[in-house]
């Protein structure tokens, strides 16, 4: 009888600490750029409702200020700041030369991305994980001199609104998972953004296209189950930032630098301006407090601050690509330099405290709970939750695991950053394990019994095969 109850006991200390059927958790991270946190309250989304009565639903996240594509992307990557990641804009520039690369071409520059966070890929690779990404942002860079296993980069010109290409990316990432073994993929759709931008974000045509998002995600779950993923894969569908309808034709008086008195774009080093609502100035050597007064209070509008002076709440300072002058508009103005040659309907990279720079946040899979809707959290703490959910030990990161910990079934101990405990190193299955060995040692000390050799009187090892990665 006792060695029967031994038995069982060690078996509930080992399948308690691993996903159901044994696996190990997989992680895919999607993100469908420019998806406001509301753009599903005026459209119909069946898929969307679904997989947040199947999963978790959060009210919003907030992205990190600037909320511009590559920064915010980086952060859900790292966990970081975007002061403390350092790609600190879309676009890589050089203020000696005065050069400018845009988005796409930015991509390709590894020391823009490559210069002291790691992403997730990286941490995942270099703990005994696999890991690959499909057009995510940072996707084309090393890192330390490491890639993602599995990656590939969209080519120039790339048709980001082609829903019969999303369904084959769709299925191509969970072949990755299934017939290469990858344990996280991240997945970048570009819509519903560039329609946001080109018609705003209250056009029909933005509706149209959230109802094509809305087939993908259905189509990503069938997918998943297709390939027999489904008690070991969670998926988390998020986006970089929200967007917001561009004021003009009259309505309003713009922002445009050179009409500002006092102004001169000749007290410049360098500028980077014609950029939606944010902006950054290097002024000429002596020359800051003259640029610096004359735009102060030039517009009602506009916000002009020495990096320093930022609050503290944009976490958009310490860094040292960041311009001694940063330039941010309100809501709906957008910052021009000479002259306007912005004609964007929508757009993003304004406060991220704005509601419409709020993002979705939708998740399901077996880590996660079940028809649960929770409040706002902010989007660099989706990083410790998915090393969570991988086992494996975060890098130095600013996210905390207790601000999503309650998202999941049955979260593990400890949520400050870089702390965490693996299932098997929870003390109540280490002391059920012990409870068993002495079961069975007991066992073995019974009168008239033969003496049994046991493997170890002492806690057993962790199973390192088909379970989680250890963490040390």
């Amino acid at each position: 009888m006792l060695w029967t109850a031994a038995l069982c006991l060690l078996w509930a200390s080992t399948a308690l600490a691993a996903p159901a059927g044994g696996a190990r958790h997989k992680v895919l991270l999607i993100s469908f750029d420019g998806f406001r946190w509301d753009y599903d309250r005026d459209v119909d989304t069946p898929n969307l409702d679904q997989m947040a009565r199947d999963g978790v639903k959060a009210l919003y996240v907030t992205p990190p200020y600037l909320t511009l594509t590559s920064p915010t992307h980086f952060t859900l990557l790292t966990g970081r700041y975007i002061e403390n990641h350092g790609v600190i804009h879309n676009m890589w520039f050089n203020t000696s030369s005065q050069e400018k690369k845009p988005y796409y071409q930015t991509l390709f520059v590894n020391d823009w991305w490559d210069n002291g966070s790691l992403p997730i890929w990286i941490t995942a690779q270099r703990q005994g994980l696999k890991a690959g990404s499909l057009h995510f942002p940072g996707t084309a860079s090393s890192y330390q001199g490491q890639v993602a296993m599995v990656r590939e980069v969209e080519p120039l010109l790339y048709n980001y609104n082609n829903e019969t290409a999303w369904r084959e990316n769709a299925d191509k990432v969970m072949g990755w998972f299934r017939d290469r073994d990858l344990d996280f993929v991240s997945l970048y759709f570009g819509e519903p953004d560039g329609t946001g931008h080109r018609y705003g974000p209250d056009s029909p045509e933005r509706r149209k296209m959230i109802e094509q998002v809305d087939r993908t995600v259905g189509y990503i779950r069938r997918s998943a189950a297709d390939h027999r993923l489904d008690d070991r894969l969670n998926i988390i569908i998020t986006s970089d930032h929200g967007m917001t309808t561009v004021y003009r034709n009259g309505l309003v008086r713009e922002i445009t630098l050179r009409d500002i008195p006092g102004f001169s774009f000749r007290d410049l080093a360098f500028h980077l301006v014609d950029y939606g609502p944010c902006g950054m100035l290097l002024p000429k050597p002596g020359r800051l407090e003259k640029v610096y007064g004359a735009l102060k209070g030039a517009h009602p509008h506009l916000h002009v601050f020495k990096k320093e002076e930022l609050p503290e709440r944009f976490r958009f300072s310490r860094h040292d690509r960041i311009l001694p002058l940063v330039l941010l508009s309100d809501a709906g103005y957008v910052i021009n330099g000479y002259f306007p040659v912005q004609f964007n309907k929508g757009e993003h990279g304004f406060d991220n405290q704005d509601l419409d720079m709020k993002a979705l946040f939708r998740a399901v899979g077996p880590a996660f709970r079940r028809n649960l809707e929770v409040g706002p959290f902010e989007t660099v703490h989706i990083y410790p939750l998915m090393c969570h959910i991988l086992g494996i030990r975060p890098e130095l990161n600013d996210g905390r695991l207790s601000a999503t910990q309650h998202l999941l079934v049955a979260g593990g101990s400890g949520g400050t950053p870089g702390e965490w405990t693996a299932p098997w190193r929870q003390p109540w299955r280490r002391n059920l394990a012990r409870v068993a060995v002495f079961t069975l040692w007991l066992e073995t000390l019974r009168p008239g019994r033969k003496s049994q050799s046991l493997v170890s009187a002492e806690e057993p090892e962790p199973d390192s095969g088909p379970g989680h990665q250890e963490v040390v």
